[in-house]
């Protein structure tokens, strides 16, 4: 079907989201324009708001459009416990989790040297200023299981110990209702590695 180049400008456009392919950005698009035209002028006009005012916070380097997030401007949280994690995904859901009450550093991605990804990149440097600060007993390493995201939490983990500070590593296993059988080998290996006494 032949699209008129700005509904075709317009699919290309919703193609930069992350799992959109050509037919999800082209159903997106005939739906704002056919049945939401109003729904898609305030998405336009806060997706234009949020590019040009978020930018990252001064504390922990998530997205915020303030100088301090709301996590880090909280005086609730225990500032005594540091979480790192690779994106400001990861902060929400562990945040939303209500099982971790201390602060975040976000890296805003994990060590790729064959990317040119490397501690630069990652904020390393304003790390290693926040543990020199003080007040920080434990550093909770929250990184991905793929071999960067250990590599990352290896790297961070010298660091850290360096400082005399704790560092721990999130426990990774088998997931809440999952069924052995359908578990890979290598989770089930890390489950067995990283297992504590019952209760």
């Amino acid at each position: 079907m032949a699209l008129s180049p700005l509904v075709g400008r317009l699919v290309d456009a919703l193609r930069c989201l992350p799992g959109v392919g050509p037919k999800s950005a082209q159903r997106m698009a005939f739906h704002l324009l056919e049945r939401n035209r109003e729904g898609a002028l305030d998405l336009a006009r806060v997706i234009a708001e949020a590019v040009e005012s978020v930018g990252r916070c001064e504390s922990c380097r998530t997205l915020s459009e303030n100088a301090l997030c709301p996590v880090c401007a909280s005086p609730r949280r225990d500032s005594r416990t540091l979480c790192v994690v690779e994106t400001p995904a990861d902060m929400a859901a562990l945040d939303a989790s209500a099982g971790y009450e201390g602060l975040f550093f976000v890296l805003m991605g994990h060590l790729s040297p064959l990317d040119g990804i490397g501690p630069a990149e990652l904020g390393l440097d304003q790390f290693e200023r926040r543990l020199d600060r003080g007040g920080i007993d434990e550093v909770i390493l929250a990184t991905s299981s793929t071999v960067e995201g250990e590599a990352t939490a290896h790297y961070l983990a010298e660091i850290v110990r360096e400082r005399g500070i704790r560092a721990t590593r999130i426990a990774q296993g088998v997931p809440m209702g999952g069924e052995l059988e359908f578990v890979d080998g290598g989770t089930l290996a890390r489950a067995l590695v990283g297992r504590r006494d019952a209760r």
